[in-house]
């Protein structure tokens, strides 16, 4: 049986992630989770220079995101992301942001992306391998 694809990254929050009180601005950390996500396409078989060449990259359609509790000035935090789910045109990835040290949950985000062909910007089915590979998959 296939593993779902996962990665954790880390982050140290600073200056320029926070607002004048010290606590992470929301836009912060979506860019936190772009990097997760980017690393977790990687894992998924969708490397930087691949998408670069191929002009075919996974286009974030939906965010869903919940902020729990704040992050401050200096924090050490862990992103956890993972496949969530496959359909034909699309597909979904959750993360979890954690504290580092006392694990306190911070967000919780989902976001559904499409495979899209530049520059015309048309959709793609995903690869039918995938629905066959990750359904019933556990994570790594």
């Amino acid at each position: 049986m296939a593993e779902i694809p996962t990665i954790e990254t880390r982050e140290e929050v600073m200056f320029f992630d926070t607002d004048i009180g010290g606590v992470v601005h929301n836009l912060a950390y979506l860019r936190m989770i772009e990097t997760a996500r980017t690393r977790l396409a990687a894992r998924m078989g969708m490397q930087l220079r691949e998408m670069a060449q191929t002009q075919v990259y996974p286009v974030v359609v939906r965010t869903e995101i919940d902020y729990r509790k704040p992050a401050t000035l200096g924090d050490e935090l862990v992103i956890k992301g993972w496949l969530d789910s496959v359909e034909r045109a699309r597909f979904w990835c959750a993360f979890e942001m954690r504290r580092h040290g006392d694990h306190t949950l911070l967000i919780t985000c989902r976001q559904q992306l499409a495979l899209v062909q530049m520059p015309l910007g048309r959709p793609l089915r995903l690869p039918a391998d995938w629905k066959e590979k990750y359904v019933n998959a556990t994570p790594q």
